[in-house]
């Protein structure tokens, strides 16, 4: 099982140097993966109407492209850079495929996109595109991408976009890996029909449960689960609890396991670095 982190961005915020310093020190300890959570634009949460239900994120807390973060860091460590997840249906389809094959060439196949939804209809409103339609958009999307990522000249015509003899140049040198992330049975049917993988958060006994579903689904439509991605992203309350869910993630099957520190002081970062590693 591979065992990484998550970029801690809201307390780094937007210093290049500890940006740079916390990949080095990653890479050093012996992770091998690095993850970005993705808000475009962020805001207040009180006096929304509809309420806003997801996150906790407020104008308080910064954020980087994970495109841009990953390009820098792909220069300076050998880690695999993983969007956990990259609201793929809020942004063109079109644009996020030749932003994801020129990370994944020049970080020589490191890229794994993870991919979902989202939450915010904030950041949808302010990127010019629609909410309710954001589930459908997004199977498409995920076609989209694969056939630029394929390379040549590529048709396509679907409910939300037209590819009218178009390519990709230079496409990446493989089908980049999509995971999904979400925790709706919506997003794990989807995943099971057309995924790579899955980025699962939080509660391991949930966790356990839903990767037991998608992989009795993709049986169902004829694919095979062994080669499929279960990444848990754990919020670990003290070290020891963060290295035991570790062990049960791998255990019950996990291929990958993240560590994320967002909101936790930078000694218990520390230790809780420390102990997984053991």
């Amino acid at each position: 099982m591979k065992i990484g982190v998550v970029y801690p961005v809201t307390e780094l915020g937007g210093d290049p140097e500890s940006a740079r310093a916390f990949a080095r020190g990653v890479a050093e300890m012996g992770y091998e993966h690095i993850s970005a959570y993705d808000h475009v634009v962020v805001g207040p949460h009180d006096g929304r109407d509809p309420p806003l239900r997801g996150g906790g994120y407020t104008e308080a807390h910064s954020f980087h492209d994970p495109f841009v973060l990953f390009g820098h860091l792909s220069a300076l460590v050998p880690l695999e850079l993983a969007t956990a997840v990259l609201v793929l249906s809020q942004r063109q389809a079109t644009l996020v495929a030749e932003q994801a094959a020129e990370l994944d060439l020049l970080s020589d196949g490191r890229l794994r996109l993870g991919v979902g939804t989202g939450w915010n209809y904030l950041e949808y409103q302010a990127l010019g595109s629609e909410f309710a339609s954001r589930r459908r958009r997004l199977d498409e999307q995920v076609e989209v991408l694969r056939r630029l990522w394929s390379g040549g000249l590529v048709n396509f015509e679907g409910e939300f976009q037209k590819l009218d003899r178009i390519a990709l140049v230079p496409p990446p040198r493989r089908q980049i890996p999509i995971w999904f992330g979400g925790r709706s049975e919506a997003a794990y049917r989807r995943a099971a029909r057309v995924g790579d993988g899955f980025m699962f958060v939080g509660d391991i006994e949930r966790a356990t449960s839903a990767r037991a579903r998608i992989h009795a689904e993709m049986l169902d439509v004829g694919r095979e689960p062994g080669a499929f991605g279960c990444d848990l992203i754990v919020h670990p309350a003290a070290p020891e609890k963060a290295r035991e869910t570790c062990l049960r993630w791998r255990d019950a099957g996990g291929t990958h396991v993240t560590l994320s520190t967002l909101n936790g002081t930078s000694a218990h970062s520390r230790r809780t670095s420390s102990t997984w590693r053991r």
